[in-house]
C-alpha cells in the first residue's frame, strides 16, 4: 500500500505521548538540576537573600509545572474555590 492511503493508515496511531513522556523523564529533572546548581552557587557567594527569594519563585513555577503536566487543573482550582467561597 503506497500513497495517501498508506500515509493515512500510519497517521491513526501517532501522538505525542512519547514525547510527552521523554520531556518529563528527562528535560525536567535536567532543568531542576541546573537551577539548584545556580542556587548553591549563588548561596556559596554569600547571598543568602537572593537564594531565598530564587526559591519561592522556583517553588511557584514547580507548582505551576506539576499543575500543568499531571492535567488536574480544573480539580485544583476547584478545590481552591471552596476554601474560598466554603
Amino acid at each position: 500500500m503506497t500513497g495517501p492511503e498508506a500515509l493515512a493508515l500510519y497517521a491513526q496511531g501517532l501522538s505525542t505521548t512519547g514525547l510527552q513522556g521523554w520531556i518529563q523523564n528527562n528535560v525536567v529533572p535536567l532543568v531542576l538540576l541546573g537551577i539548584a546548581i545556580i542556587l548553591l552557587w549563588i548561596g556559596g557567594r554569600g547571598d543568602n537573600a537572593g537564594v531565598a527569594r530564587r526559591s519561592v519563585g522556583l517553588l511557584i513555577g514547580l507548582v505551576a509545572l506539576g499543575i500543568a503536566v499531571s492535567g488536574n487543573g480544573p480539580e485544583i482550582g476547584n478545590f481552591l474555590a471552596s476554601l474560598l467561597v466554603g
